[in-house]
């Protein structure tokens, strides 16, 4: 299992502008390891997040995103106190969420 996310939700006003930090690899497939033989595709292709669940964004990605990877995006109408919720999927199945408050 990965690393944990870090998660950050800086409320201004009526929006809180999410900041995420991911602990992933990123493979892309294309890079080969000392003997010469291809490092295996390996990545993050789907994230989403919700705001006290429900779902206000979500992204596909492919193997050109780098190693761990940062997001940032503003969710409309949060306050302080409100959960902010991470998931990521990537290409071998294996899942993350993670979650903060916002302050």
């Amino acid at each position: 299992m990965a690393d944990p996310m870090r998660i950050r939700a800086q409320v201004a006003g009526d929006k809180a502008t999410v900041r995420v930090l991911m602990s992933h690899e990123m493979e892309s497939g294309q890079r080969k390891d000392s003997a010469g033989k291809l490092v295996p595709a390996w990545f993050i292709n789907e994230v989403s997040a919700s705001h006290n669940g429900k779902v206000v964004m979500t992204a596909e990605w492919g193997p050109a995103v780098s190693k761990n990877p940062f997001l940032q995006f503003v969710v409309k109408g949060a306050k302080a106190g409100d959960k902010i919720t991470v998931t990521w999927k990537d290409s071998k199945g294996e899942t993350r969420t993670d979650e903060a408050t916002a302050s």
